[in-house]
């Protein structure tokens, strides 16, 4: 019997590729089934190109195909091998809303440790003074092995990575010795993709039911409804758990208030009390913070230092972000594209700044209908003015997707141009209202008609304030 190194030792030597027009001689094709098609239409193409041989799951009969059961698992198995050398610790994070700011906030805690550390996520590669992009939340199964083995050479072994559902559904993730698993929270989104809510949560779970290993950790929040089901799994696969939240093991919040854009907090970690001031908007981002600190804590084993860093601490870009004030109003953009996380993020800021929220939102086009009208109800429960507008419409009709939000809040305006819109909820923002920017959050583009063109939210909101 074959070791998995001896199984691989054919590709060590030769570079993979799952897009066939970017095969090179030699490479080896690994024709994935994708949900829109299948890189099996593709097969002739990458051998024309000079490939080596091709990995299908079809029974073709043919010296250049070698036939595996699984073509996903097995690219990861073979990376795995390819790119064996990768940090010592791996975290991985899932749920709805949260994970950019908890992968952020470990990498901070690190980086103000001096602590060699990176992200990997929907902001893209973060690494000591760098920044890299990457077009998903999980890259394709090669991209993160080597990114993982290039972080490994720059002598970082603290990594925390966003695990979306789609990649985990897609074993993007598989062969990877995770040390960490957090999951933030659950709550409706990717529908589209996953059809419903009970495949949705088996895709996340994934993480905890065969993703990490026996005496590997997981940290979870104590108080969502997920926590028992998590929490079972765990025990029966070995998996440490170190919990946070009213009923937590390791980090218990005593008290919290609001102090402008600052938060003060009073927790009990491992048995220690702790006062800390916090510079960040939303009472939802401690949780995100509580996250952080128990993967921080897995990494260097120091609560004391970890606490020390927590007040330099600032919010990942486009996630709870100040951009600025028009008087004593701020404006506040939020990725906010949920109908959880448009109702956290609307309710937060009215409890945080004692005011009423102007909102400006809209949904994204070719996904999850199910949530518009939902998000269109939250807005008209708990925002004062709501400017609906397009979000990234894509292929859709951006009049239809309104629509279908205004029903959930009649007394909406509409402003299709979101740059207008911005412009004219800024203009119309009074001092007893702040201004919540909702949906897009750090991405710098828009796309209507599948045609993708620059759009910031914050750089428009900074530039009509002045």
């Amino acid at each position: 019997m074959l070791n998995k190194k001896n199984k691989f030792l054919k590709f060590q030597n030769r570079n993979f590729s799952i897009n066939s027009k970017k095969v090179k001689k030699n490479n080896i094709f690994f024709a994935i089934e994708g949900s829109k098609q299948s890189g099996n239409l593709y097969s002739s193409e990458a051998l024309s190109r000079g490939a080596y041989k091709v990995v299908t799951s079809k029974n073709i009969r043919n010296k250049n195909y070698i036939i595996v059961k699984n073509v996903r698992k097995f690219l990861a198995e073979a990376c795995s091998v390819k790119y064996k050398e990768k940090p010592k610790n791996i975290i991985a994070v899932t749920g709805t809303n949260g994970k950019s700011s908890v992968a952020h906030f470990y990498f901070q805690i690190l980086k103000n440790l001096k602590i060699n550390s990176a992200t990997i996520g929907t902001l893209g590669v973060f690494y000591k003074n760098k920044v890299k992009k990457t077009n998903l939340t999980t890259p394709d199964i090669i991209t993160i092995h080597k990114e993982l083995n290039f972080l490994k050479r720059n002598k970082i072994d603290n990594v925390c990575l966003e695990a979306s559902s789609h990649g985990l559904h897609q074993n993007r993730l598989d062969s990877i010795n995770f040390k960490v698993g957090i999951f933030t929270n659950f709550t409706q989104d990717h529908l589209d993709y996953h059809k419903n809510l009970k495949n949705y949560l088996k895709a996340k779970l994934y993480l905890f039911s065969s993703l990490l290993k026996k005496n590997s950790f997981a940290i979870i929040d104590s108080d969502i409804p997920e926590y028992s089901i998590i929490n079972k799994i765990c025990k029966k696969r070995k998996i440490k758990v170190l919990s946070f939240g009213s009923k937590g093991n390791t980090i218990k919040l005593i008290s919290h208030h609001f102090l402008g854009k600052q938060q003060v907090i009073k927790i009990n970690f491992l048995d220690k009390i702790y006062n800390i001031r916090i510079n960040l908007i939303g009472d939802f981002q401690i949780k995100n913070l509580f996250a952080a600190i128990l993967a921080s804590y897995v990494s260097i084993k120091n609560p004391n230092k970890i606490i020390n860093t927590l007040p330099k601490i600032r919010s990942a870009t486009g996630r709870m972000q100040c951009v600025g004030y028009k008087k004593q109003s701020a404006v506040v953009v939020d990725y906010a594209h949920t109908p959880d996380a448009l109702k956290k993020s609307l309710q937060t800021l009215s409890k945080q700044f004692n005011k009423k929220v102007d909102v400006v939102f809209g949904c994204g086009g070719d996904r999850d209908k199910g949530k518009r009208y939902k998000m269109g109800k939250i807005a008209d429960q708990f925002a004062s003015k709501i400017y609906l507008t397009n979000d990234n419409p894509r292929s859709e009709n951006p009049i239809s997707i309104v629509k279908q939000i205004k029903k959930g809040c009649l007394r909406s305006k509409v402003i299709l141009d979101r740059k207008i819109a911005i412009k004219s909820a800024i203009q119309n923002l009074n001092s007893s209202s702040i201004l919540l920017i909702a949906g897009k959050g750090h991405e710098n583009y828009q796309i209507i008609k599948n045609k993708k063109k620059y759009f910031s939210d914050q750089k428009l909101s900074k530039f009509f304030l002045k």
